[in-house]
Protein backbone atom coordinates (compact mmCIF):
# COMPACT_ATOMS: atom_id res chain seq x y z
CA UNK A 1 0.00 0.00 0.00
CA UNK A 2 2.81 2.39 0.89
CA UNK A 3 4.60 1.68 -2.40
CA UNK A 4 1.42 2.27 -4.39
CA UNK A 5 0.83 5.56 -2.59
CA UNK A 6 4.37 6.68 -3.34
CA UNK A 7 3.93 5.86 -7.03
CA UNK A 8 0.64 7.77 -7.14
CA UNK A 9 2.22 10.82 -5.54
CA UNK A 10 5.16 10.71 -7.95
CA UNK A 11 2.88 10.41 -10.99
CA UNK A 12 0.70 13.31 -9.83
CA UNK A 13 3.69 15.55 -9.23
CA UNK A 14 5.24 14.62 -12.56
CA UNK A 15 2.08 15.79 -14.28
CA UNK A 16 1.96 18.96 -12.18
CA UNK A 17 5.54 19.88 -13.02
CA UNK A 18 5.72 18.41 -16.53
CA UNK A 19 7.16 20.93 -18.92
CA UNK A 20 10.36 21.14 -20.95
CA UNK A 21 13.11 23.41 -19.64
CA UNK A 22 13.04 26.39 -21.95
CA UNK A 23 12.53 30.11 -22.11
CA UNK A 24 10.38 32.17 -24.48
CA UNK A 25 10.84 35.89 -24.98
CA UNK A 26 9.84 38.69 -27.26
CA UNK A 27 13.43 39.13 -28.37
CA UNK A 28 16.54 36.98 -28.69
CA UNK A 29 16.89 36.25 -24.96
CA UNK A 30 17.31 32.57 -24.09
CA UNK A 31 17.25 32.39 -20.29
CA UNK A 32 15.08 33.83 -17.53
CA UNK A 33 17.91 36.15 -16.55
CA UNK A 34 17.98 37.36 -20.17
CA UNK A 35 14.26 38.08 -19.97
CA UNK A 36 14.81 40.52 -17.12
CA UNK A 37 17.62 42.17 -19.03
CA UNK A 38 15.50 42.38 -22.16
CA UNK A 39 12.62 44.01 -20.29
CA UNK A 40 14.82 46.60 -18.61
CA UNK A 41 17.28 47.49 -21.37
CA UNK A 42 15.56 46.74 -24.72
CA UNK A 43 14.79 49.63 -27.08
CA UNK A 44 12.56 47.77 -29.51
CA UNK A 45 10.50 50.94 -30.04
CA UNK A 46 12.18 54.34 -30.40
CA UNK A 47 10.19 56.80 -28.32
CA UNK A 48 12.33 59.85 -29.06
CA UNK A 49 15.82 60.90 -30.09
CA UNK A 50 16.84 61.42 -26.46
CA UNK A 51 20.31 60.08 -25.64
CA UNK A 52 19.42 57.31 -23.22
CA UNK A 53 21.60 56.31 -20.27
CA UNK A 54 22.51 52.68 -20.95
CA UNK A 55 24.58 52.44 -17.76
CA UNK A 56 21.51 53.24 -15.68
CA UNK A 57 19.52 50.49 -17.39
CA UNK A 58 22.35 48.00 -16.86
CA UNK A 59 22.62 48.91 -13.17
CA UNK A 60 18.88 48.40 -12.78
CA UNK A 61 19.05 45.03 -14.58
CA UNK A 62 21.79 43.73 -12.27
CA UNK A 63 19.95 44.95 -9.15
CA UNK A 64 16.63 43.32 -10.08
CA UNK A 65 18.31 40.10 -11.21
CA UNK A 66 20.14 39.66 -7.91
CA UNK A 67 16.96 40.31 -5.93
CA UNK A 68 15.13 37.68 -8.01
CA UNK A 69 17.89 35.13 -7.51
CA UNK A 70 18.00 35.68 -3.75
CA UNK A 71 14.26 35.21 -3.34
CA UNK A 72 13.57 32.41 -5.81
CA UNK A 73 16.62 30.17 -5.60
CA UNK A 74 17.54 30.36 -1.91
CA UNK A 75 14.32 30.52 0.11
CA UNK A 76 14.27 28.23 3.19
CA UNK A 77 13.24 24.63 2.60
CA UNK A 78 11.45 22.42 5.08
CA UNK A 79 13.17 20.79 8.03
CA UNK A 80 15.04 17.54 7.42
CA UNK A 81 13.60 15.86 10.53
CA UNK A 82 10.87 13.30 10.04
CA UNK A 83 7.62 13.69 11.93
CA UNK A 84 8.10 10.52 13.95
CA UNK A 85 11.14 10.24 16.24
CA UNK A 86 12.06 7.15 18.25
CA UNK A 87 14.53 5.81 20.80
CA UNK A 88 15.26 2.33 22.06
CA UNK A 89 13.89 1.47 25.51
CA UNK A 90 16.24 -1.17 26.98
CA UNK A 91 13.78 -2.05 29.76
CA UNK A 92 11.06 -2.99 27.29
CA UNK A 93 13.33 -4.04 24.44
CA UNK A 94 11.33 -1.93 21.98
CA UNK A 95 11.45 1.52 20.40
CA UNK A 96 9.20 4.31 21.64
CA UNK A 97 8.32 7.81 20.43
CA UNK A 98 10.48 10.53 21.94
CA UNK A 99 8.07 13.46 21.39
CA UNK A 100 4.29 13.83 21.42
CA UNK A 101 4.50 16.43 18.62
CA UNK A 102 5.47 15.94 14.98
CA UNK A 103 7.86 18.93 15.00
CA UNK A 104 8.06 22.24 13.09
CA UNK A 105 8.02 22.94 9.33
CA UNK A 106 11.17 25.03 8.75
CA UNK A 107 12.89 25.25 12.14
CA UNK A 108 15.02 22.22 13.02
CA UNK A 109 14.52 20.33 16.28
CA UNK A 110 17.33 18.79 18.31
CA UNK A 111 15.61 15.41 18.56
CA UNK A 112 16.95 12.83 16.09
CA UNK A 113 15.01 10.11 14.28
CA UNK A 114 16.66 7.15 16.05
CA UNK A 115 18.99 4.42 14.82
CA UNK A 116 17.77 2.88 11.56
CA UNK A 117 14.61 5.01 11.42
CA UNK A 118 14.00 6.56 8.00
CA UNK A 119 11.43 8.83 6.42
CA UNK A 120 10.73 10.19 2.94
CA UNK A 121 8.22 12.53 1.41
CA UNK A 122 7.46 15.45 -0.84
CA UNK A 123 6.63 19.11 -0.25
CA UNK A 124 4.71 21.19 -2.82
CA UNK A 125 4.77 25.01 -2.69
CA UNK A 126 3.31 27.73 -4.92
CA UNK A 127 4.56 31.33 -4.86
CA UNK A 128 3.39 34.43 -6.72
CA UNK A 129 5.82 37.33 -6.25
CA UNK A 130 4.20 40.75 -6.44
CA UNK A 131 6.50 43.32 -4.82
CA UNK A 132 10.17 44.29 -4.52
CA UNK A 133 11.10 46.03 -1.28
CA UNK A 134 7.52 47.21 -0.82
CA UNK A 135 7.04 48.50 -4.40
CA UNK A 136 4.37 46.73 -6.42
CA UNK A 137 5.49 44.93 -9.57
CA UNK A 138 1.96 44.38 -10.84
CA UNK A 139 0.39 47.85 -11.18
CA UNK A 140 2.69 49.31 -13.85
CA UNK A 141 4.06 51.97 -11.47
CA UNK A 142 7.44 50.36 -10.75
CA UNK A 143 9.89 52.89 -12.23
CA UNK A 144 13.19 51.45 -13.43
CA UNK A 145 14.77 54.55 -15.00
CA UNK A 146 13.77 58.19 -15.41
CA UNK A 147 15.31 61.41 -16.70
CA UNK A 148 14.61 64.93 -15.44
CA UNK A 149 15.97 68.36 -16.31
CA UNK A 150 17.21 70.21 -13.25
CA UNK A 151 14.90 73.17 -13.95
CA UNK A 152 11.74 71.06 -14.38
CA UNK A 153 9.52 69.74 -11.54
CA UNK A 154 8.96 66.23 -12.95
CA UNK A 155 10.76 63.70 -15.16
CA UNK A 156 10.17 64.08 -18.89
CA UNK A 157 11.20 60.49 -19.70
CA UNK A 158 10.11 57.53 -17.53
CA UNK A 159 10.37 53.75 -17.91
CA UNK A 160 7.95 51.71 -15.78
CA UNK A 161 8.05 47.93 -15.44
CA UNK A 162 5.24 45.41 -14.90
CA UNK A 163 6.49 41.99 -13.85
CA UNK A 164 4.67 38.76 -12.94
CA UNK A 165 6.69 35.91 -11.42
CA UNK A 166 5.28 32.58 -10.22
CA UNK A 167 6.96 29.39 -9.06
CA UNK A 168 5.81 25.86 -8.37
CA UNK A 169 8.28 23.80 -6.37
CA UNK A 170 8.12 20.12 -5.48
CA UNK A 171 10.86 19.13 -3.04
CA UNK A 172 11.53 15.44 -2.49
CA UNK A 173 13.23 14.77 0.83
CA UNK A 174 14.56 11.88 2.84
CA UNK A 175 16.11 11.39 6.28
CA UNK A 176 17.68 8.41 8.06
CA UNK A 177 19.01 7.86 11.56
CA UNK A 178 22.59 6.59 11.21
CA UNK A 179 22.70 6.19 14.98
CA UNK A 180 20.63 7.34 17.94
CA UNK A 181 22.52 10.65 17.81
CA UNK A 182 23.17 11.23 14.09
CA UNK A 183 20.75 11.91 11.22
CA UNK A 184 21.59 12.43 7.56
CA UNK A 185 19.19 13.74 4.94
CA UNK A 186 18.74 15.07 1.43
CA UNK A 187 16.30 17.45 -0.24
CA UNK A 188 15.92 17.61 -4.04
CA UNK A 189 13.76 20.47 -5.38
CA UNK A 190 12.16 20.56 -8.82
CA UNK A 191 11.16 24.08 -9.82
CA UNK A 192 8.78 25.40 -12.46
CA UNK A 193 9.25 29.15 -13.01
CA UNK A 194 7.16 31.53 -15.14
CA UNK A 195 8.10 35.16 -15.80
CA UNK A 196 6.22 37.69 -17.89
CA UNK A 197 6.28 41.44 -18.09
CA UNK A 198 6.32 44.64 -20.07
CA UNK A 199 8.01 48.01 -19.94
CA UNK A 200 6.26 51.25 -20.83
CA UNK A 201 8.14 54.42 -21.73
CA UNK A 202 6.39 57.74 -21.14
CA UNK A 203 8.05 60.66 -22.93
CA UNK A 204 6.51 64.10 -22.52
CA UNK A 205 3.13 62.56 -21.74
CA UNK A 206 3.13 60.02 -24.60
CA UNK A 207 3.28 56.37 -23.53
CA UNK A 208 4.44 53.42 -25.62
CA UNK A 209 5.14 49.78 -24.79
CA UNK A 210 8.82 49.40 -25.65
CA UNK A 211 9.39 45.83 -24.45
CA UNK A 212 7.27 42.80 -23.71
CA UNK A 213 8.54 39.33 -22.84
CA UNK A 214 7.57 36.07 -21.24
CA UNK A 215 9.45 32.93 -20.37
CA UNK A 216 9.13 29.61 -18.64
CA UNK A 217 11.73 27.23 -17.35
CA UNK A 218 11.78 24.13 -15.21
CA UNK A 219 14.34 21.80 -13.79
CA UNK A 220 16.14 20.66 -10.70
CA UNK A 221 17.05 23.31 -8.15
CA UNK A 222 19.98 23.31 -5.73
CA UNK A 223 20.20 19.95 -3.94
CA UNK A 224 20.67 20.05 -0.16
CA UNK A 225 22.71 17.49 1.80
CA UNK A 226 22.19 17.60 5.56
CA UNK A 227 23.47 16.07 8.76
CA UNK A 228 22.52 16.63 12.38
CA UNK A 229 24.21 15.44 15.59
CA UNK A 230 22.41 15.42 18.93
CA UNK A 231 24.84 16.72 21.56
CA UNK A 232 22.86 15.87 24.72
CA UNK A 233 21.51 12.66 26.18
CA UNK A 234 18.07 11.46 25.21
CA UNK A 235 16.74 11.68 28.78
CA UNK A 236 15.24 14.97 29.93
CA UNK A 237 13.04 17.58 28.24
CA UNK A 238 15.92 19.73 26.96
CA UNK A 239 18.14 18.84 24.02
CA UNK A 240 20.81 20.48 21.87
CA UNK A 241 22.16 19.58 18.46
CA UNK A 242 24.54 20.83 15.78
CA UNK A 243 24.00 20.50 12.07
CA UNK A 244 25.66 21.10 8.73
CA UNK A 245 24.01 21.68 5.38
CA UNK A 246 25.64 21.76 1.95
CA UNK A 247 23.70 23.33 -0.91
CA UNK A 248 25.03 22.01 -4.24
CA UNK A 249 24.91 24.27 -7.34
CA UNK A 250 22.77 21.87 -9.34
CA UNK A 251 20.17 24.46 -10.41
CA UNK A 252 20.73 26.63 -13.48
CA UNK A 253 21.62 30.09 -12.16
CA UNK A 254 20.83 31.82 -15.45
CA UNK A 255 17.25 30.55 -15.17
CA UNK A 256 17.05 31.52 -11.46
CA UNK A 257 16.71 27.85 -10.48
CA UNK A 258 19.88 27.89 -8.39
CA UNK A 259 22.47 30.16 -6.83
CA UNK A 260 25.25 29.02 -9.17
CA UNK A 261 27.69 28.56 -6.28
CA UNK A 262 27.89 25.94 -3.48
CA UNK A 263 26.93 27.00 0.03
CA UNK A 264 27.96 25.63 3.43
CA UNK A 265 25.73 26.34 6.41
CA UNK A 266 26.44 25.53 10.08
CA UNK A 267 23.48 25.21 12.43
CA UNK A 268 22.90 25.24 16.18
CA UNK A 269 19.64 23.78 17.54
CA UNK A 270 17.94 23.83 20.94
CA UNK A 271 14.71 22.08 21.94
CA UNK A 272 12.56 22.04 25.05
CA UNK A 273 9.98 19.25 24.85
CA UNK A 274 7.37 19.15 27.62
CA UNK A 275 4.18 17.33 26.68
CA UNK A 276 2.05 18.49 24.93
CA UNK A 277 4.19 21.50 23.89
CA UNK A 278 7.66 21.64 22.34
CA UNK A 279 9.71 24.80 21.75
CA UNK A 280 12.59 25.01 19.28
CA UNK A 281 15.27 27.59 18.44
CA UNK A 282 17.81 27.76 15.59
CA UNK A 283 20.83 29.89 14.74
CA UNK A 284 22.84 29.35 11.56
CA UNK A 285 25.62 30.94 9.52
CA UNK A 286 26.30 30.25 5.88
CA UNK A 287 29.12 30.97 3.44
CA UNK A 288 29.16 30.71 -0.33
CA UNK A 289 26.07 30.72 -2.50
CA UNK A 290 24.88 34.25 -3.21
CA UNK A 291 26.63 35.60 -0.11
CA UNK A 292 27.28 35.14 3.60
CA UNK A 293 24.07 34.38 5.46
CA UNK A 294 22.93 34.72 9.06
CA UNK A 295 19.60 33.12 9.93
CA UNK A 296 17.66 32.45 13.09
CA UNK A 297 14.21 31.28 14.03
CA UNK A 298 11.92 29.81 16.65
CA UNK A 299 8.94 27.48 16.65
CA UNK A 300 6.22 26.24 18.98
CA UNK A 301 4.54 22.90 18.30
CA UNK A 302 1.47 21.79 20.24
CA UNK A 303 0.03 18.27 20.24
CA UNK A 304 -3.65 19.19 19.93
CA UNK A 305 -4.44 15.48 19.81
CA UNK A 306 -2.20 12.39 19.57
CA UNK A 307 -2.62 12.61 15.77
CA UNK A 308 -2.64 16.38 15.17
CA UNK A 309 0.14 18.91 15.82
CA UNK A 310 -0.38 22.66 15.44
CA UNK A 311 2.74 24.72 14.62
CA UNK A 312 3.69 28.40 14.67
CA UNK A 313 7.12 29.66 13.55
CA UNK A 314 9.17 32.83 13.16
CA UNK A 315 12.02 32.97 10.63
CA UNK A 316 14.62 35.63 9.84
CA UNK A 317 17.66 35.78 7.58
CA UNK A 318 20.18 38.33 6.35
CA UNK A 319 22.32 37.81 3.25
CA UNK A 320 25.41 39.92 2.63
CA UNK A 321 25.13 42.34 -0.26
CA UNK A 322 21.33 42.28 -0.34
CA UNK A 323 20.27 45.83 0.43
CA UNK A 324 17.07 47.73 -0.11
CA UNK A 325 16.41 48.52 -3.77
CA UNK A 326 15.68 52.22 -4.14
CA UNK A 327 15.70 54.87 -6.86
CA UNK A 328 18.87 56.97 -6.87
CA UNK A 329 19.67 59.99 -9.03
CA UNK A 330 22.96 60.75 -10.76
CA UNK A 331 23.97 63.19 -13.50
CA UNK A 332 23.41 61.89 -17.00
CA UNK A 333 26.81 60.86 -18.44
CA UNK A 334 26.39 62.81 -21.70
CA UNK A 335 23.55 65.32 -21.40
CA UNK A 336 24.25 68.39 -19.27
CA UNK A 337 21.55 69.44 -16.82
CA UNK A 338 19.79 66.04 -16.76
CA UNK A 339 19.56 63.76 -13.74
CA UNK A 340 19.04 60.06 -14.40
CA UNK A 341 17.16 57.88 -11.91
CA UNK A 342 18.19 54.26 -11.66
CA UNK A 343 17.59 51.39 -9.21
CA UNK A 344 20.43 50.52 -6.87
CA UNK A 345 20.99 48.60 -3.62
CA UNK A 346 21.63 51.12 -0.83
CA UNK A 347 21.77 51.26 2.97
CA UNK A 348 22.53 48.43 5.39
CA UNK A 349 21.93 44.79 4.56
CA UNK A 350 18.30 43.82 5.04
CA UNK A 351 16.87 41.14 7.30
CA UNK A 352 13.91 39.31 5.79
CA UNK A 353 11.39 38.04 8.34
CA UNK A 354 8.54 35.55 8.02
CA UNK A 355 5.77 33.92 10.02
CA UNK A 356 4.64 30.37 9.30
CA UNK A 357 1.70 28.44 10.67
CA UNK A 358 -0.15 25.24 10.02
CA UNK A 359 -0.75 21.64 11.04
CA UNK A 360 0.68 18.13 10.82
CA UNK A 361 -1.90 15.35 10.71
CA UNK A 362 -1.20 11.66 11.17
CA UNK A 363 -3.56 10.33 8.50
CA UNK A 364 -3.01 6.66 9.21
CA UNK A 365 -0.14 4.44 10.27
CA UNK A 366 3.11 6.32 9.64
CA UNK A 367 1.70 8.77 7.08
CA UNK A 368 1.81 12.51 7.86
CA UNK A 369 0.03 15.27 5.97
CA UNK A 370 1.46 18.79 6.45
CA UNK A 371 -0.27 22.04 5.57
CA UNK A 372 1.21 25.48 6.18
CA UNK A 373 1.32 29.07 4.98
CA UNK A 374 4.34 31.38 4.92
CA UNK A 375 3.83 35.14 5.35
CA UNK A 376 6.55 37.80 4.84
CA UNK A 377 6.51 40.37 7.63
CA UNK A 378 8.64 43.31 6.52
CA UNK A 379 8.47 43.29 2.71
CA UNK A 380 12.26 43.05 2.34
CA UNK A 381 13.44 41.83 -1.06
CA UNK A 382 11.18 40.12 -3.56
CA UNK A 383 8.06 39.00 -1.71
CA UNK A 384 4.77 37.23 -2.27
CA UNK A 385 1.64 37.28 -0.19
CA UNK A 386 0.52 34.21 1.72
CA UNK A 387 2.46 31.23 0.36
CA UNK A 388 0.66 27.90 0.78
CA UNK A 389 2.43 24.54 0.94
CA UNK A 390 1.38 20.92 1.32
CA UNK A 391 3.58 17.94 2.19
CA UNK A 392 3.17 14.24 2.60
CA UNK A 393 5.77 12.06 4.31
CA UNK A 394 6.07 8.47 5.38
CA UNK A 395 8.20 7.02 8.18
CA UNK A 396 9.66 3.56 7.74
CA UNK A 397 9.24 2.49 11.36
CA UNK A 398 11.39 -0.43 12.49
Amino acid sequence: MAAAANVAVAVALAGWLAMPAHAQTAGSAETVDDIVGFLVTNRGVQTSDFDRDRQAADATRVTIGRALLASIATLPTGTSSGGFTYRFNPELGTVERTSPTFGPFFVERAITAGRGQASAGVNVRYMSFDSLDGSSLRDGEFITTANQFSDEPAPFDVDALTLAITTKTATFFGNVGVSDRIDVGVAVPFVQLAVSGSRVNTYRGTSLVVARARGESSGIGDVLLRSKVRLTNAAGPGAAAAGVEVRLPTGRGQDLLGAGEPQLRMLGVATLDTSPVSVHGNLSVGVGGIGRELAYGGAVAIAATPRVTMVGEFLARRVSGLRRVVATAEPHPRVRGVMTTRLAPVGPEQTSTYLAGGFKWNLTGAWLLHGNVLLPLNGAGLTSGLTPALALDYSFIR
